[in-house]
C-alpha cells in the first residue's frame, strides 16, 4: 500500500445538469461538468464565466465614497496641491502604487509615493511617516493596499489638517478610520457589487473614475498585483486578469521586459503562471529585504538602461531572498517538530530572523504540518516580535486574531493570512489563546483535502481535452486548475530525476495507451511503489512540447496504492542499496541467528525481531505494517504464522542465506545408496581425514557428506565415535523420510524453491494465499 498525503474528495455533479449545460452552451461535456462543480449550474452563470472578455467593468462610482474621492483629488490637482501615495511593500502594494501614480501623472498632479520600510516601520500607516508628510507640505494622502486599520493614524492627519483617502481591501476592524473617503469593496454595508478585489483592483477603480475611462494601459499592472495577492480569480477579478494578461503580453514597460528576460520567461507567452512564479516573487523580494521603492521604479521607468539595472538588482535580491528563506525554514522546521504533535496552532519565534520573508516560511510550514502557523521575529531591544501568519481552511486567522486585540496592538490581514506585531512577553499567551480557540476544530480538519474535479482514463486524455481546459483559464484562487484522478494504472517506467534525485518522472499505461507524468519534490516515492503496483494518481493536465512534438502530461500532486505491495530485494547483497528504502516503522524479521547478527547493526534504527517459534510468530502483529523478511525460516509454518489473519501493507523479501549452495539441492536416493554401500565396504570411515577426498571423487560438497551422515545417524544406520563413522551390524529397514534432518532439509529446499527462486508474480501469489489479503474483495477495508 501507499497512503495518499491528503484526503481525496471527488466532487460529484448531476449528470442531467452537466448534459443540459453542455447542450445549452454547445460546449464539451467535460467543461460543462467542471462548470457545474464550480457552482455554475445555469447557462447564464456559465456563459458569464466563460465569456468574461465580452463584459464591461463595474461602474467605479458604485463605491460609496467614490464621488467624494474623485472630487477631492481633482481639486488637489487643479490647485497644484502636493499629493502623496502611501503604498505597501508587496507585489500588490507596488503595483497599486504604480497604478495610482500613473493615473495622477496622467492628470498632471503634483504627486509622489512613499512605501514604509517593512523592518523599521512595519505594515500600514504610521504616525511618524504621516507627520513627516505633513511637514513636507502634502495636503492629501492616498493609501493603496493599506489604511483600513489606521484608526489612530487617520486621527493624527485630521489634527494636522491633511486629508486622507483610503483605498484598501483588507479586513476592516470594528472601527473605521475617520478619513475623507474610504474606497473599499468589502465593508459591511458597502454597495459595490464585487467584494473580493485586490488592492491593485481598488486602485484601478479609482484610476478609472479619475480618468473618466478605463485605463487599459494599466491592466498589466492590475493582473500582476491581483494574481500575486492570491485573491479569487472569479467575478470582476477574472475580467481584470484576462484583459490584464493580454495587456501584459503586449506591454511596452521596459522594466517588465528586462525583468522577464532576467528570469528566463517569455513575455509574449506570459500567463498566470508567469506572474505567479517569475514576476510576483521578484517584486515581492524587494520589499522583503530592503526598501520597496526600486520595484515601483522598475514598473514606471521609460529608460531601457535604468530598467536593465533595476532588473539585475531585483533578480539578485530574489536569489538572496531564496537563500534566506531556506535557512530560516530549516531552523523553523526543527523547532516545529517538537510542537506540532501537541499544538493545533504553531507559533514559532526567534531572534535574528528576517521579518520580510517569514510569511513564505509560514506557508512552507503549513504545507509540511497542515495547521495554522505564525512565524515571529523577536527584537529583544524593543521587546517586540513582528511576523506573519498563514492558515488552513476552517480557521479564520483574521477573526481568531481579532479575539486577541488586547495583546495585538497592530495586526491586519485576511482569513488565510495576516501580519502582526506584539510584545515578546505576550507570545506565550497568544499561543495558549489560539490553541484553545482551535479546540473547536475537528481532528480531520488537520488532514489536507484535495478536491478532485473529474475521473478520467488514460484513453480519454488527449491534446484536445487539455486544450478545452483553457476555456476555464486564467486559473487561481477559487478557480483552480482542474485536478484529474486516474485510477488503477500500470507503471510503464519510473525513475528519480534532478541533481538531488528529488523529483519523479514516470509513465503510466492502460493497455496500449501511455501518459507521461512528473512529480516535483516526490523523488522518494519511487522507493515506495512496487513495479507491478496498480497506481492511483491525481494531478493537473498540461501539454509538454519538446522538439516541436506535443504530448499530454500530468503534473502529479498525490499518489495512492490501494493494495498491499511486494518489494523484491532478493539477491541484493549490499545493505546500503536497500536499507534506506525501508520505512522507518517497519518490522524486520530474522529467523536465523546468523542473519540477526549480520543485519542487526545496519538496521539499528528499525525494530528487528528474531523469531524461532510459531508462538513468537503468532504474537507479532504485522497487520497494516511494513514487514522485512531478512532470511528464510527452516519451516514454512513460521512464516505462515506471521501472515495468518494479517494484512501487511508491504512485504520486503530479502531472504538472505549464509551459503545458498548448501540449500541448493537434496542428495538423491541413489547418492544415499552409494554412500551406504561405501560405508558397508569400508567398515569405518574417518570424516576429518578422508571426507574432502571422497567429496572430490564424487563431485559432492563436504556439507553433502555431513548431511547424509547425519541422516544415517538419525536412522540408527551408523555410529560416530572420535570422528570415525561405522555402520551398525544390526539394521532395520527404514525410509529416509523418518529422519528429522532429511525432512527438515526437504521442507527447506521446497521453501527455498518457492520463495528464493520463484518469479516475482509467483512470490506475490504465495504471500496472498497465506495472508489476510486472501480474504474476499468485499471484506477488504481500503484506506
Amino acid at each position: 500500500m501507499l497512503t495518499s498525503k491528503t484526503r481525496w474528495n471527488v466532487r460529484e455533479s448531476s449528470a442531467a445538469e452537466n448534459e443540459k449545460l453542455a447542450a445549452e452552451l454547445n460546449i464539451p461535456l467535460f467543461i460543462a461538468k467542471l462548470l457545474v462543480q464550480r457552482g455554475m449550474t445555469s447557462a447564464e452563470e456559465a456563459a458569464d464565466f466563460l465569456h468574461t472578455g465580452k463584459k464591461e467593468f463595474h461602474d467605479p462610482f458604485l463605491f460609496d465614497d467614490m464621488e467624494k474621492a474623485v472630487e477631492r483629488i481633482s481639486r488637489a490637482v487643479n490647485n497644484r496641491e502636493s499629493i502623496l501615495i502611501y503604498g505597501d511593500y508587496d507585489a500588490d502594494g507596488v503595483t497599486s502604487t504604480s497604478v495610482m501614480l500613473s493615473a495622477l501623472q496622467a492628470m498632471g498632479a503634483e504627486s509622489d509615493f512613499y512605501i514604509p520600510n517593512r523592518f523599521t516601520e512595519g505594515y500600514g500607516p504610521n504616525k511618524e511617516a504621516f507627520q513627516k508628510a505633513a511637514e513636507k507640505g502634502y495636503s492629501l494622502i492616498i493609501t493603496v493596499d493599506n489604511g483600513i486599520s489606521g484608526v489612530s493614524e487617520a486621527g493624527l492627519l485630521k489634527e494636522l489638517g491633511v486629508d486622507l483617502i483610503i483605498t484598501d481591501h483588507h479586513e476592516a476592524g470594528p472601527e473605521l478610520p475617520d478619513a475623507y473617503a474610504i474606497i473599499h469593496p468589502n465593508l459591511e454595508n458597502g454597495t459595490y457589487p464585487f467584494r473580493e478585489l485586490a488592492g491593485v483592483g481598488v486602485a484601478f477603480k479609482l484610476a478609472h473614475a479619475l480618468l473618466k475611462e478605463v485605463p487599459e494601459e494599466l491592466l498589466d499592472l492590475v493582473a500582476i498585483g491581483t494574481i500575486a495577492d492570491l485573491v479569487p480569480l472569479t467575478g470582476e477579478n477574472r475580467l481584470l486578469v484576462q484583459k490584464g494578461l493580454k495587456q501584459l503580453r503586449a506591454t511596452e514597460r521596459k522594466g517588465l521586459h528586462a525583468l522577464l528576460k532576467k528570469s528566463g520567461a517569455t513575455l509574449s507567452e506570459a500567463d498566470e503562471e508567469t506572474v505567479g512564479f517569475a514576476i510576483g516573487p521578484r517584486l515581492n523580494a524587494v520589499g522583503r529585504l530592503s526598501d520597496a521603492a526600486p520595484a515601483v521604479d522598475l514598473l514606471m521607468t521609460d529608460d531601457t538602461q535604468a530598467a536593465e539595472g533595476l532588473a539585475v538588482e531585483i533578480d539578485a535580491l530574489n536569489k538572496e531572498r531564496q537563500a534566506i528563506v531556506a535557512d530560516i525554514a530549516k531552523e523553523a522546521m526543527e523547532i516545529a517538530q517538537s510542537q506540532y504533535k501537541n499544538d493545533r496552532v504553531l507559533i514559532i519565534s526567534k531572534t535574528g530572523w528576517n521579518p520580510g520573508v517569514v510569511g513564505i516560511v509560514a506557508s512552507k510550514l503549513v504545507e509540511k504540518f497542515y495547521r495554522p502557523v505564525i512565524i515571529l521575529c523577536e527584537d529583544p531591544e524593543k521587546g517586540t516580535a513582528k511576523g506573519s501568519a498563514r492558515s488552513i481552511e476552517g480557521f479564520n486567522m483574521f477573526k481568531e486574531l481579532s479575539e486577541n486585540r488586547e495583546i495585538l496592538p497592530h495586526f491586519g490581514g485576511h482569513p488565510m493570512a495576516a501580519g502582526m506585531t506584539l510584545q515578546i512577553d505576550d507570545i506565550n499567551e497568544l499561543r495558549a489563546n489560539l490553541n484553545q480557540q482551535a479546540e473547536k476544530m475537528k481532528d480531520e480538519d488537520f488532514i489536507p483535502v484535495t478536491g478532485i474535479d473529474v475521473k478520467a482514463s488514460i484513453e480519454e486524455i488527449d491534446l484536445d481535452a487539455i486544450m478545452q481546459l483553457q476555456m476555464l483559464a486564467p486559473f487561481g484562487m477559487k478557480n483552480p486548475k482542474p485536478k484529474v484522478l486516474i485510477e488503477q494504472t500500470d507503471i510503464a517506467s519510473i525513475r528519480k530525476i534532478g541533481s538531488g534525485q528529488n523529483h519523479l518522472k514516470l509513465s503510466v499505461k492502460h493497455g496500449d495507451q501511455t501518459l507521461d507524468a512528473i512529480a516535483f519534490g516526490m523523488g522518494e516515492i519511487a522507493d515506495q511503489i512496487s513495479p507491478i503496483a496498480k497506481l492511483d494518481l491525481i494531478g493537473e493536465l498540461s501539454i509538454n512540447e519538446w522538439n516541436n512534438i506535443k504530448k499530454p502530461q500530468l503534473f502529479v500532486r498525490d499518489f495512492r496504492v490501494k493494495e498491499w505491495q511486494l518489494f523484491d530485494i532478493r539477491g541484493i547483497a549490499q545493505p546500503a542499496r536497500w536499507v534506506p528504502t525501508i520505512p522507518a516503522d517497519s518490522i524486520v524479521v530474522a529467523y536465523q541467528e546468523k542473519a540477526f547478527e549480520r543485519f542487526n547493526q545496519v538496521l539499528s534504527a528499525h525494530d528487528v525481531k528474531l523469531i524461532s517459534t510459531v508462538e513468537e510468530a503468532n504474537e507479532l502483529n504485522t497487520d497494516g505494517r511494513s514487514v522485512v523478511l531478512l532470511d528464510l525460516p527452516e519451516d514454512a509454518k513460521l512464516l505462515e504464522a506471521l501472515l495468518k489473519d494479517a494484512a501487511p501493507s508491504r512485504i520486503y523479501a530479502h531472504f538472505y542465506l549464509e551459503d545458498p549452495q548448501f540449500f541448493s539441492s537434496i542428495p538423491k536416493r541413489e547418492d544415499f545408496a552409494w554412500f551406504f554401500a561405501f560405508l558397508k565396504k569400508r567398515k569405518t570411515f574417518h570424516m576429518a581425514q578422508h571426507g574432502q577426498a571422497l567429496a572430490s571423487h564424487k563431485g559432492w560438497s563436504l556439507d553433502t557428506i555431513n548431511f547424509m551422515t547425519k541422516v544415517f545417524f538419525e536412522l540408527d544406520f551408523v555410529t560416530i565415535n572420535d570422528g570415525f563413522i561405522s555402520l551398525n551390524e544390526q539394521l532395520q529397514k527404514r525410509d529416509l523420510s523418518e529422519s528429522p534432518a532429511y525432512e527438515a532439509k526437504k521442507r527447506l529446499a521446497e521453501l527455498e524453491q518457492e520463495l528464493l527462486y520463484s518469479s516475482f508474480h509467483e512470490l506475490k501469489k504465495w504471500f496472498e494465499e497465506r495472508s489476510g489479503w486472501a480474504q474476499p474483495e468485499e471484506e477488504k477495508v481500503w484506506i
